[in-house]
């Protein structure tokens, strides 16, 4: 079951693992609100014998609905807004904080094996670590082990800085020699890496983007020297472009913020035959806005999370738009490392 699917990065990632273990994966029930996101996911996955619940809060307002779905892996990234650093850190004070419980509901009424839950690393601090105490304390108090730890999509073969804290939580009895960390999936999963034939892995961003793009991706001259300003009287910060592992995607990279938080690449980066020779090179901020730059495509931004170019291509034929497919890409899981995790409990640890 995966809640607050998005995409579908957990599931992207489980189909992964089915194709290179043979490790069947059956998804029977998603929950999504967002209208766009419900698209690109059917676009790209067969849900035909599928529950599609939709709004968890009203699915799980007639609790007998899960009467006759079975499942052993329940995953979802939860709303992370109201823990965000970019946000307001509410946490459960936020009516999106409160997803968790809706989870919680679930768990207390099919008590599957597994649970795998994402959001961001600011959970773990959040409040004190009051949050992640609570969090921890109700899934114990259902008789689950559990486990946590800060992944970065960058460590699982990604070109992209973005740092996660995944919650595994299981009922199982487990190995003496099991331990749940970044280090010890990450350990595994460059051992195995020479058999996994379904994932994309990058050095860095030029193994994703690409040499001719549409120039509607291109920053107009009258808007290049806000995005490359370092700041103003009320902001100041440290905008660069050219960044050789991307910044963490933002669900909003679309409204397109100054470069010390959205990604931009100049041509003359993108067509270096020596990038790192290229990028000794100190540009003025005048220097830079006389090149040609531009932001990621869709295309670009879904690889950095380990989607493909035929994922965007199909969501597009159902008419999902640019400004969609970037809050898409944004809001998405990183595959590589849902991979990874899912390698380390279900393949390496046999569970």
């Amino acid at each position: 079951m995966e809640l607050f699917a998005g995409v579908g990065g957990f599931r992207q990632a489980m189909e992964g693992i089915q194709k290179d273990f043979g490790i069947p994966f059956d998804c029977i029930a998603y929950s999504e609100i967002d209208a766009n996101a419900i698209k690109t996911y059917k676009a790209n996955y067969d849900c035909a014998n599928e529950v599609e619940m939709g709004d968890i809060v009203a699915f799980n307002s007639d609790m007998s609905r899960y009467d006759n779905l079975d499942f052993d892996l329940l995953t979802g990234g939860f709303p992370c807004q109201s823990f965000s650093m970019m946000g307001k850190k509410l946490g459960f004070n936020d009516h999106r904080g409160t997803m968790f419980f809706e989870i919680e509901k679930i768990l207390e009424k099919k008590r599957p094996k597994f649970v795998l839950l994402e959001n961001v690393k600011n959970l773990i601090t959040h409040d004190k670590g009051r949050t992640l105490k609570e969090i921890i304390g109700r899934l114990e108090s259902l008789g689950y082990k559990v486990f946590y730890d800060i992944f970065n999509t960058s460590d699982f073969k990604l070109a992209q800085k973005r740092n996660r804290c995944i919650i595994f939580a299981t009922t199982e009895a487990l190995p003496e020699s099991f331990a749940f960390s970044a280090a010890s999936v990450k350990s595994v999963f460059d051992d195995a890496a020479a058999d996994i034939k379904s994932l994309s892995f990058q050095r860095n961003i030029l193994d994703v983007l690409s040499k001719e793009v549409s120039r509607k991706y291109y920053l107009s001259e009258r808007i290049k020297p806000t995005l490359l300003a370092d700041g103003s009287k009320n902001f100041v910060s440290k905008s660069e472009i050219n960044q050789i592992i991307a910044r963490p995607l933002t669900a909003t990279m679309h409204k397109m913020h100054r470069a010390c938080q959205d990604n931009y690449y100049s041509d003359g980066f993108i067509n270096s035959s020596d990038p790192e020779a290229y990028l000794e090179v100190q540009f003025s901020k005048d220097e830079l806005a006389l090149q040609p730059i531009r932001k990621l495509t869709p295309e670009e931004a879904f690889a950095l999370q380990g989607f493909t170019k035929e994922f965007v291509f199909n969501a597009r034929n159902v008419k999902v738009c640019d400004g969609a497919l970037y809050k898409q890409a944004g809001n998405a899981v990183s595959v590589n490392v849902i991979y990874a995790v899912l390698y380390f409990i279900f393949v390496h640890f046999n569970l």
